[in-house]
């Protein structure tokens, strides 16, 4: 079980638990604003990116070159971003604090 809080751009603290299945459905399933998932999580649109609290790095580790790409395309992206589709929950993920990115 991993618990995982979202601060959406309004910052509202959205605080949800879960088992399996990747960071971004969590999001979705549970109607989280901002994180729309778009390509259904094959790391193809950015729609569910993400600025990891930085104390909360090595929980999520390095984002992968496929990701990085993908990122380089958003104009809100600094050096805690990733794509939430491309985390999967895990106990490791328990505690992790994730700030939704604006969008334009």
């Amino acid at each position: 079980m991993a618990k995982i809080t979202f601060i959406t751009t309004d910052n509202e603290s959205i605080e949800l638990e879960a088992t399996s299945g990747s960071v971004m459905q969590l999001a979705v399933d549970n109607d989280v604003p901002g994180i729309d998932g778009d390509c259904g999580g094959v790391c193809s649109c950015a729609t569910c990116h993400v600025h990891v609290k930085p104390e909360h790095m090595e929980k999520t580790g390095e984002a992968s070159e496929i990701e990085n790409d993908m990122l380089e395309l958003d104009d809100h992206v600094n050096e805690y971003s990733r794509l939430c589709c491309q985390l999967e929950v895990s106990e490791a993920l328990d505690g992790l604090v994730l700030q939704v990115a604006e969008s334009d």
